[in-house]
């Protein structure tokens, strides 16, 4: 397994992590890119944006992962933040990232693993 390094607003935090996982969460991310991208479309064309799912992803390998994104309260892809957290029976941190670093970290991560 690989570990995946993720850049917080201060600092970052490593974690083994595998590329099935590493690829799933992509696909999460991906779903909410599409979310944001039609409510920024929606709100440009004047229009009331439609509700949007809420994204949920979590992983429990070594360590327990959980990320959730709310697209409808961020004006556009690259305003939106996560909820981070990274969990495991000695320690917990729940933190707040940057969408499009995280896009980065983990399109690093299985660019290295691929």
């Amino acid at each position: 397994m690989t570990q995946l390094t993720l850049n917080l607003l201060q600092g970052a935090v490593t974690f083994n992590f595998s590329p099935e996982a590493a690829q799933n969460l992509k696909e999460e991310i991906d779903q909410l890119m599409g979310s944001l991208k039609t409510i920024a479309t929606q709100a440009n064309s004047g229009g009331r944006p439609n509700p949007q799912k809420p994204m949920e992803y979590t992983h429990a390998g070594e360590v327990f992962i959980e990320l959730f994104c709310n697209p409808n309260i961020y004006p556009s892809p690259f305003a939106a933040k996560v909820l981070l957290t990274v969990r495991d029976d000695r320690i917990r941190l729940t933190t707040e990232a940057e969408l499009t670093r995280i896009i980065e970290d983990l399109g690093q991560y299985l660019e290295q693993v691929g």
